[in-house]
């Protein structure tokens, strides 16, 4: 199968790589060729840090390379492809207009996924001259090791499209999940539920962002705490899922001002170096200090 990519960044070129590792060839495309580069770097990184754990062999790993081609070109990357999926920044407009311009330039079997994790898949494939070959497929990050993929379906996707987005998936050794187009899905509305409530009790003085971490790490067995997973996702992508959703279901998912202040400020998270906690060489050296209502 050949598989395009749009969107080099943290999502799009995990979802390059495992396609690529189960052995499809794969277009990654973004706007800038130094994305491109950083993504295909980003991806070379993962594969040896897999070697150094045995989990990946060198063989594998040189193979999957080998499959990835890098483009700035949409039109060279989706000519030919069996299967697009979009992983460009969270705007229904940026979408509309990434998916008008794929169905332009491929053939009428290729599937038109969507990585987004809140936006309506309905209103994305209404952009479709085509809607029924649309489908929501919703990688989780980081998505070489995460096993979840969260199928959309849209109003317009029709049966056929559904049973090649489960083929793929499982095809690519993750697990999928299908769920009904509504806001956030169910993956989003809970993560981000869970996430605005710790952001809330941090504001209040609940407690600090290092023990609410520690209390759904350790009594609840998640691997990553919901204040440092908003730092990882970033900021402003959980302030635009959450204003969504208020939008659409109401004021339970009202912004808490914390997080208001931290995306005004530029503080974003992991890829500017300061949000809830401090980054550096993308691990936590502490906490901001400016997070409680105190």
């Amino acid at each position: 199968m050949q598989v395009a990519v749009l969107g080099a960044g943290t999502m799009g070129h995990g979802i390059a790589q495992v396609s690529a590792m189960a052995g499809h060839d794969v277009w990654i495309r973004d706007i800038d060729e130094s994305i491109v580069d950083d993504g295909l770097a980003a991806i070379e990184s993962n594969l040896n840090e897999g070697i150094e754990r045995d989990k990946v062999t060198e063989a594998a790993a040189t193979a999957t390379l080998d499959r990835l081609t890098g483009t700035t070109s949409l039109a060279d990357a989706v000519t030919g492809a069996d299967l697009v999926v979009e992983a460009v920044p969270e705007d229904m407009d940026i979408k509309h207009e990434t998916v008008t311009e794929v169905e332009e330039n491929v053939g009428r079997d290729t599937l038109i996924a969507s990585n987004t994790s809140s936006l309506s898949l309905t209103e994305i494939a209404s952009a479709l001259e085509h809607p029924e070959r649309a489908v929501g497929l919703h990688f989780f990050n980081p998505v070489h090791i995460m096993g979840l993929v969260e199928i959309v379906v849209a109003e317009q996707t029709s049966e056929e499209t559904v049973d090649r987005a489960h083929e793929f998936v499982e095809d690519i050794d993750k697990t999928p999940v299908q769920v009904t187009d509504s806001p956030g899905f169910a993956s989003s509305r809970l993560g981000v539920t869970l996430g605005v409530e710790a952001m809330r009790m941090v504001q209040e003085g609940v407690a600090s962002p290092e023990d609410i971490d520690a209390a759904m790490e350790l009594g609840y067995n998640h691997p990553m705490g919901p204040i440092e997973l908003g730092d990882v996702v970033g900021l402003d992508v959980r302030l635009d899922i959450l204003e969504y959703l208020r939008e659409e279901l109401g004021e339970r998912f009202r912004p808490p001002q914390v997080l208001k202040r931290k995306v005004r400020a530029g503080k974003l998270g992991k890829k500017t170096g300061e949000g809830f906690y401090v980054w550096e060489d993308g691990e936590i050296v502490g906490t901001s200090g400016d997070w409680s209502d105190d």
